[in-house]
């Protein structure tokens, strides 16, 4: 028979001594006690996993310790699971675990799952009465409200067909895990195998993972080759997100991997120290939660100490929520709606818990309304990869992000976020820039009314020039360049601004001359056309035209920004078709001679040195010519207009 493999993995919960283990072996035939200090004891130390069959239906499940002294492996397994099976001994009840547990559950999200009210072959009938209306009233308000209450017995087999039939249709009502993100793992442990090397096993938490793929080891940094995969104990060629996998790396040392290393791929992940968090504090708890308490900080199968820092300025009161940044001792591998778990140092229980919202490099001040209201809106914006990712580009530091960025702070992988971004451009979300970049519209929006605020401005100052010089521009916004100039192409294309003889201007502005500025611009544009190659300066503008000199040099600037004339350098200035003649002049000089020596260039216009020098290096700077020692070549530039 075909075994059709779903990526599910479920989970026992429960108190000591429940008969969880027990339970495991009766319906998988594995006994998950492997170690030595377990049977001597009785009782489950460590994790326990084994693969196991519904119908046709193969799933893994993991059996956790009961004991309070092993609550944090009991967190590190749960972590992966997507179902629980939550057994209750009928002769003790509702225990201690058994609260802290279903806790625990719902504070990593676990949505799924039944109750064994196991060892009823111990009591009578009417203890498994009373064990059953105590266990529906302790599961009130509670994501197990209503799940089926299947009492059987471990020893008789007592009650077990209809505990496998509720089991299975546990296991068809959940959704497998999506398996399109980038691959992670928490280690659960890691040991040689003779002839393959280490092994590093564990349940995924996203992605997919293949033979021949390249992964690395956080927080070592150490990259290796997948050699071979065991998914439920079986080889594959491949493992999924919510598998209980075995990766075979033979690169690493299994003596230098423990419980809550990350297995990944490439540079999405890293260990970070601080996290921003939304944390809720258990019903039960005892008391509030003050500002900058330790505490201990469980998330994947990672345990480390840390301070919690609230965004609010009284304590956390029991049963409600907060934003809160931590910042960690020790730094761990997580990712946005990661799950975490707090827990008191002492006396040693479970507080609260809740959802990983991002990674931050440094603590934030919570006195500021635009970090908390910030905060506020990230944590809404992980809720789906959608709103992430327009969250991204919204808050992108540079006011404009790339693809790559944006995958690598999501967690997402490129491609999705590809198509993420061309939904959101299509819905006119945010907009495209410059091929590569993106800005959201309300980012634009308030970008461009900036640019034509300053354009507007520049009209004002000087309505006789055409516009400002788009460099001019560029420095006095203030924003990248490279946004910059993606933002004025949309605006061009927009006709929300316009190019006017090489400037920015608005598209209704018109340059405004009075009858004596107008008269004094036509006289020195016949001046400098009547002299094409031995242009008059300012002064002699000045004398020719009974004009002062203030009144020569704004002229000057506004037919260089009319492009009438050429500014070649500081001081001199020519006429827009001198330059066009002397260009010609020189590429039908050079394309006839090969060459041009510098000294003869002034024999070609008619003129004197002192100006023929200075054009001569203006056509070296656009690359027109090409200057080698005294000798000019044709530039890239020689054959455009």
């Amino acid at each position: 028979m075909d075994m059709r493999q779903r990526n599910i993995t479920l989970g026992t919960a429960g108190h000591i001594d429940h008969g969880k283990t027990a339970l495991i072996t009766l319906l998988t035939g594995c006994d998950t006690d492997r170690l030595k200090a377990e049977k001597e004891r009785g009782m489950s130390i460590e994790l326990g996993f084994a693969p196991c069959t519904i119908g046709e239906t193969e799933i893994g499940i993991v059996d956790v310790p009961g004991h309070e002294n092993f609550i944090k492996t009991m967190v590190a397994g749960a972590t992966g699971i997507d179902g629980v099976i939550l057994v209750v001994a009928a002769d003790d009840g509702v225990m201690p675990q058994t609260r802290e547990h279903l806790d625990i559950l719902t504070l990593l999200g676990v949505e799924h799952g039944i109750v064994a009210l196991a060892k009823v072959d111990c009591v009578g009938a009417e203890r498994v009465r009373a064990v059953t209306d105590e266990i529906r009233r302790f599961l009130m308000g509670t994501f197990l409200e209503g799940a089926p209450i299947l009492p059987m017995s471990n020893i008789t087999g007592e009650g077990f067909d209809g505990f496998y039939k509720a089991l299975s249709d546990l296991v068809e009502a959940i959704e497998p895990r999506q398996t399109e993100g980038v691959f992670r793992v928490p280690i659960e442990r890691a040991f040689s195998a003779r002839g393959y090397g280490t092994i590093a096993a564990g349940i995924p938490v996203s992605g997919s993972i293949s033979i021949g793929d390249e992964v690395v080891l956080l927080p070592q940094s150490e990259k290796g080759r997948v050699r071979a995969i065991q998914v439920y104990g079986r080889e594959s060629s491949q493992a999924l997100a919510g598998q209980c996998a075995a990766l075979n790396v033979p690169q690493w040392d299994h003596k230098g991997i423990e419980r809550g290393n990350v297995v990944t791929v490439g540079a999405y992940f890293s260990p970070q120290q601080w996290y921003l968090c939304e944390l809720k504090l258990l019903d039960r708890e005892r008391g509030d939660l003050k500002n900058a308490s330790q505490m201990k900080f469980h998330t994947g199968t990672s345990e480390t100490a840390g301070t919690v820092y609230l965004f609010q300025d009284t304590p956390l009161a029991p049963g409600h929520k907060c934003l809160v940044q931590v910042r960690l001792n020790t730094p761990v591998v997580a990712g946005p709606r990661d799950h975490f778990i707090l827990r008191a140092p002492s006396p040693v229980r479970t507080i609260g818990g809740g959802v990983i919202i991002e990674a931050i490099d440094r603590r934030l001040k919570r006195s500021h309304p635009k970090v908390v209201d910030d905060i506020r809106a990230r944590a809404e914006a992980i809720e789906t990869d959608e709103g992430f990712v327009e969250y991204c580009v919204k808050s992108a530091e540079a006011l404009a992000t790339s693809q790559m960025q944006i995958s690598f702070r999501t967690k997402i992988p490129k491609a999705k976020v590809a198509d993420i971004l061309g939904e959101l451009c299509q819905r006119g979300r945010i907009i495209q820039i410059g091929g590569k970049l993106y800005v959201h519209i309300d980012t634009a929006t308030r970008l461009e009314q900036h640019l034509l605020d300053i354009v507007r401005g520049f009209h004002n100052r000087q309505p006789e020039s055409p516009g400002i010089a788009r460099k001019q521009l560029l420095d006095e916004s203030g924003i990248r360049k490279d946004v910059f100039d993606g933002l004025i192409e949309v605006m061009l294309s927009n006709a929300k601004i316009a190019e006017n003889k090489g400037c920015m201007a608005l598209p209704q502005h018109r340059e405004q001359f009075d009858d004596g500025e107008q008269n004094l611009l036509t006289e020195i544009d016949s001046l400098l056309r009547e002299s094409l190659f031995s242009p008059p300066g300012a002064e002699d503008i000045a004398r020719a035209t009974g004009a002062e000199i203030p009144e020569v040099t704004r002229a000057l600037r506004i037919l260089v920004e009319q492009q009438r004339l050429v500014r070649v350098d500081q001081k001199l200035l020519f006429h827009a078709e001198a330059v066009a003649e002397a260009r010609e002049r020189l590429i039908s000089h050079i394309k006839e001679s090969g060459e041009l020596e510098s000294v003869k260039f002034k024999y070609l216009l008619d003129t004197t040195r002192k100006y023929a020098i200075p054009l001569l290096d203006y056509f070296d700077k656009i690359g027109v010519t090409r200057r080698v020692g005294y000798t000019r070549y044709l530039g890239k530039a020689a054959e455009q207009g």
